[in-house]
């Protein structure tokens, strides 16, 4: 449990340090949006800056939803199951369609990163592009991550197994649905 917890804190920190970019893409949108219209002087760099921060932004925060359980499922069927049930789906799904498109992902990725730092490649969206050998570079970093975590998320479902119960998480926010679900069991509870 100990490493598992290790990898959950490890990826959620990378996810909480990467939410800062959406404050610098704030920035620099909202500077683009005065320069064009007040300053009529719109810059080159606004669109290349705007998709590397999403872009580096909706990639690290992968690994972060995955330790957090936050990627979409079909939980009206899900929770439903007992718990070796869902663990036994999830062990398959993770073998049968999240380790082979992740890998696929890392791999690709790679070669998408070494090509780019290869030629030196800069944007052609604007006369001055930003290098962009750095952002590509996070797509097989991310695939590692993703992988990292995903193997986390497998010793949950053989502990799930072994136990019939879902080891703990790390937690510092809860989805609404979840948190109106526990209040509505706790009041029927004390009924």
């Amino acid at each position: 449990m100990r490493l598992i917890l290790a990898i959950d804190r490890f990826n959620t920190a990378i996810g909480k340090l990467a939410g800062w970019l959406i404050l610098l893409l704030t920035l620099a949108m909202s500077y683009e949006v005065f320069a064009r219209y007040i300053l009529r002087a719109p810059t080159e760099w606004a669109f290349d800056v705007s998709y590397i921060l999403y872009g580096s932004l909706f990639m690290l925060a992968g690994p972060y939803a995955l330790a957090r359980n936050g990627h979409v499922r079909g939980d009206f069927l899900y929770r439903q199951w007992a718990p070796r049930t869902q663990a036994r789906l999830d062990l398959a799904l993770y073998f049968l369609f999240f380790f082979p498109g992740i890998i696929a992902l890392a791999w690709a990725g790679y070669t998408f990163a070494s090509f780019s730092w290869m030629i030196g490649e800069h944007s052609s969206n604007s006369p001055n592009g930003p290098p962009l050998y750095h952002f590509k570079s996070l797509i097989p970093i991310v695939g590692v991550l993703m992988c990292v975590q995903g193997c986390a998320e497998v010793a949950r479902c053989i502990i799930c197994l072994r136990t019939g119960e879902w080891p703990p998480r790390l937690h510092d926010v809860e989805e609404t649905e979840k948190v109106i679900l526990e209040e509505a069991a706790a009041r029927e509870g004390s009924i």
